[in-house]
């Protein structure tokens, strides 16, 4: 079997990293635009403590509470990325 099976020509990784290298920078500006704007931080602030005191309300110790809920507001923030940058697709061409 051959083990380069699959792997890109040359040409084909250049395009790809020229594509990379135009578009990360704005969307490194757009992620921490998305986490750190004060409207976001409150809405998770309030996600957050609504969560944490339904998990306590069912019987869960701090601790489980706790991890339970950075594990929701991760998948809070993959989803909001997701989804705004799902609609920026074409936006440079």
């Amino acid at each position: 079997m051959n083990k380069h099976e699959g792997i890109p020509d040359p040409e084909k990784i250049k395009e790809i990293l020229d594509v990379v290298s135009e578009k990360v920078p704005g969307l490194l500006r757009e992620f921490s635009d998305l986490l750190y704007s004060p409207k976001s931080a409150k809405q998770y602030a309030e996600a957050a403590a609504i969560f944490y005191k339904e998990l306590k309300a069912a019987g869960m110790t701090d601790e489980q509470a706790f991890e339970l809920t950075s594990q929701y507001l991760s998948t809070l923030n993959l989803g909001k990325m997701m989804s705004k940058f799902g609609g920026h697709q074409g936006h440079h061409e």
